[in-house]
């Protein structure tokens, strides 16, 4: 998102709100018990479900888990939709979704340096697939992280934290393919 607010912001800020809620009660959840699971504040929760607070890339990966539905599940599917978290910034590319229910995401990710940013697990089988388009990029499960250069691709499932760092920022095509 912009550095100065515009209507456009508002908007979207709404409609994740809106997803979040929705998710929340198809699944019968209280906002108590999503902040719970999710590890965050009910009052930050209930701010964002009322579009008055912008989530950060990171709460929103904390939300989906619990919900078990892909990121664009929450952040939206439009291709440009962004989102931003502590050292990386994330641009959706295309989300398709399969005939049997399986969904894949791809997102231009710009790795950003100075630290490692955590991801929370996925839902069980979520594989997550890196292309390091420039510079290089650690990433994998925490404690299992592997180094990849610009043209090579790293790989994991992501049904526990995962980490991406680079020191001088990069660039990749990162694809998260979450099954039926």
């Amino acid at each position: 998102m912009s550095a100065s607010p515009t209507p456009h912001d508002g908007r979207r800020r709404r409609a994740v709100g809106h997803r979040i809620a929705a998710l929340r009660g198809d699944r019968g959840l209280s906002l108590s018990e999503l902040a719970r699971r999710a590890g965050i504040g009910k009052g930050s929760l209930s701010e964002i479900e009322a579009g008055q607070r912008n989530p950060t890339l990171d709460t929103l990966y904390a939300v989906a888990g619990p919900l078990g539905v892909p990121l664009t599940a929450l952040l939206g599917e439009e291709a440009g939709t962004e989102g931003s978290g502590e050292f990386l910034h994330a641009q959706i590319l295309h989300v398709e979704h399969h005939p049997d229910g399986a969904t894949t995401e791809v997102v231009w990710l710009r790795v950003l340096p100075g630290g490692t940013r955590t991801s929370p697990a996925h839902g069980p089988r979520v594989t997550e697939t890196v292309l390091v388009v420039t510079g290089e990029v650690v990433a994998g499960p925490v404690g299992a992280e592997s180094h990849a250069a610009a043209g090579e691709t790293l790989q994991w499932t992501s049904d526990t934290e995962h980490t991406y760092r680079s020191v001088d920022g990069a660039t990749a095509v990162l694809t998260i393919h979450t099954p039926t």
